[in-house]
């Protein structure tokens, strides 16, 4: 179990939806023999420095990131329901240009794509993967919730898209 590494952690910043501190993280990692450990909360990254700087001095390899949440047209459309979901969608950081597109990301989210929720959508994703992984997200995310809806072959056909935006073995389901 020492190769397992959590790639889907929500801390206190991922309101209703964590409990745990950032700073705390990397000790539960260390104290149960992982090498590494991610942070990705909902739509923000008002955790990253913290979390980095206690990864580094327990030991344990930081994996920033952030779950985003994509708008299901366009980030600009804010108009009833359908436009204030959105589908999740898991972003970590490789690189320094990871980190950068990252950040860029979730800034655009809360000052253009602001719904409701801090909100990028595909088109702006897709000039901002360098760097980046892409994970498909929980059961919110755009091809989990495709499947679970039985459009099997529009799940399919989005995992192509997603994977074809990203740089090789970047993009995982």
């Amino acid at each position: 179990m020492k190769d397992f590494v959590h790639l889907h952690v929500h801390s206190e910043y991922s309101l209703l939806d964590g409990a745990c501190r950032v700073t705390e993280l990397p000790r539960l990692a260390k104290k149960n023999g992982h090498k590494a450990v991610a942070l990705t909360d909902h739509g923000v990254m008002y955790g990253a420095v913290s979390f980095f700087k206690a990864c580094i001095s327990e030991g344990i390899q930081p994996i920033i990131g952030c779950e985003v949440y994509v708008a299901p047209r366009s980030r600009f459309l804010k108009e009833g329901r359908g436009d204030a979901s959105g589908n999740h969608l898991i972003l970590l950081v490789r690189n320094e240009i990871g980190y950068r597109n990252l950040i860029f990301l979730v800034s655009k989210a809360f000052t253009e794509g602001f719904y409701q929720k801090p909100r990028i959508d595909m088109e702006l994703l897709a000039e901002h993967t360098e760097g980046l992984i892409c994970l498909s997200a929980c059961i919110s995310g755009a091809i989990p919730s495709l499947i679970l809806d039985g459009e099997f072959e529009k799940a399919e056909q989005l995992a192509f898209q997603m994977k074809g935006m990203f740089q090789p073995d970047c993009f995982y389901l």
